[in-house]
């Protein structure tokens, strides 16, 4: 108790709506996007894994970004199908609290592999002489050691900093997963504290990450177009351009989510905006990386025969 105010322990999803002739349809409907969206990341994983013509740094940090995917989606789809079917399933404090912890960790990681992504095309691009020498294993694994790091420690000081809240009002989160904001909204301690931490965090992490990895493509646009070779500057322009385009949908939903967002959101459209990076980012990714890219291709083709 406290005061006269019983501390609420558990809590219910409102969900992506309320309308009961949905639930059936959407819950099929994101049945399969999850199902697809494992199929495509652990598949992805698999080939980098079985080819040995794959095993060099840009595919390593691909199938490591493949597992964030996998770890993002999984974290939250599976709860919001129970959501679907039974409109009244709970959630605990401490399996809201884990959701949000494997959730945050596996999208800050996966902030930091894009880097390490764009800076292993940078020297690709611009130093191709050294690329063996400077991209060697130890450097891979340090960057992806400290991607998952950085992700778990992130994860943490949120985590922590929702013990301080408590929630005696309502236990209804009007979402389809533990977010922290909708929490926020809930709670029946002031989350100023909270909401700031957040916010430097998010501003922190999304604008340093997001300028590398611009850096790092402006680098490699100029040596790309000083390239006289056709055919090696169209070979760039694919590889790069499908990490961009990954780039612009992962960044620009939680850029909008997260810093430019804040009370202003509509509650609907917040929703939609972290369905997109939630569920369908993570859908997409291994198919924007895999279906332009010959390597992966010729992997495909080596292990169906």
């Amino acid at each position: 108790m406290e005061g006269n105010r019983t501390l609420l322990t558990e809590f219910v999803f409102r969900g992506i709506t309320d309308r009961p002739e949905l639930q059936v349809p959407l819950f099929l409907v994101f049945f399969s996007i999850y199902v697809i969206t494992m199929v495509g990341n652990l598949g992805l994983i698999f080939l980098i894994w079985k080819d040995p013509h794959l095993h060099t740094p840009m595919y390593l940090f691909l199938g490591n970004l493949a597992f964030s995917d996998a770890c993002t989606s999984s974290s939250v789809t599976p709860k919001m199908l129970m959501k679907f079917i039974n409109k009244n399933d709970m959630i605990s404090l401490g399996e809201c609290f884990s959701q949000f912890y494997f959730f945050c960790s596996s999208a800050t990681a996966e902030c930091y592999l894009l880097v390490a992504m764009a800076y292993d095309r940078y020297v690709a691009i611009c130093d191709p002489l050294h690329y063996v020498v400077i991209m060697s294993k130890r450097l891979c694994v340090q960057f992806i050691s400290v991607s998952y790091l950085i992700g778990l420690l992130h994860a943490l000081l949120h985590v922590g900093l929702l013990f301080r809240l408590t929630f005696c009002s309502s236990n209804i989160i009007d979402h389809f997963y533990c977010e922290i904001l909708p929490l926020y909204s809930i709670s029946c301690t002031d989350p100023s504290i909270n909401a700031l931490v957040a916010f430097i965090f998010a501003v922190f992490i999304q604008v340093s990450t997001f300028i590398s990895i611009i850096v790092s493509y402006i680098r490699v646009l100029c040596a790309i177009l000083k390239t006289k070779s056709g055919k090696g500057r169209s070979k760039a322009f694919s590889t790069c351009s499908a990490h961009l385009v990954s780039v612009s949908l992962f960044y620009g939903t939680l850029f909008v989510i997260y810093v430019l967002s804040g009370s202003d959101t509509d509650s609907y459209q917040g929703k939609m905006y972290s369905l997109f990076y939630t569920i369908i980012i993570p859908l997409l990714n291994p198919f924007i990386y895999s279906l332009r890219n010959k390597e992966v291709l010729g992997a495909l083709r080596r292990l169906t025969k």
